[in-house]
């Protein structure tokens, strides 16, 4: 308990179920940022640049830490590998119309979900999204190491 309280790592590693409590409490925090940004973001004075991307941004993080949640024992590249997948399928799905995806995309969870319209300006939030994401993760899981060895 000592060596906890001096910052010394103990042997016992992080498990899975902790670190998928980080990455959901991380995700509850961005999916927070996210809406706040739309929904806020016009009123507040803020570009549409950042408004728009800033969203897809954020998405894309949320993405890669819900993905961390569900698949705690894959390393980080695996997890973003599977969200740029995700990401990219999204949305070139949106080149694709039907009538109910579209009246999906229509409502304000087809629309923050979905998105609307293509942009391959998304692609690049996105990428950056998710590595914002994996910069995240590995910056909360240094800093908590300790913190968890504390509780033990």
């Amino acid at each position: 308990m000592e060596q906890a309280m001096h910052g010394v790592q103990s042997d016992k590693p992080v498990t899975p179920l902790q670190i998928s409590v980080t990455r959901a409490a991380l995700a509850l925090i961005v999916i927070a940022c996210g809406l706040g940004l739309r929904w806020y973001g016009f009123p507040l004075g803020l570009p549409a640049f950042i408004v728009k991307y800033g969203g897809s941004l954020l998405w894309a993080t949320m993405v890669f830490l819900l993905l961390g949640v569900l698949l705690p024992r894959l390393s980080r590249a695996q997890i973003a590998a599977i969200a740029v997948v995700i990401a990219a399928m999204l949305e070139f799905s949106r080149l694709v119309h039907t009538p109910w995806l579209d009246a999906f995309r229509l409502t304000t969870a087809g629309a923050l979900l979905l998105g609307r319209i293509f942009s391959l300006w998304n692609l690049l939030a996105y990428a950056i999204g998710i590595v914002f994401g994996v910069w995240m993760d590995r910056l909360v899981e240094v800093r908590s190491l300790v913190g968890w060895t504390k509780a033990r």
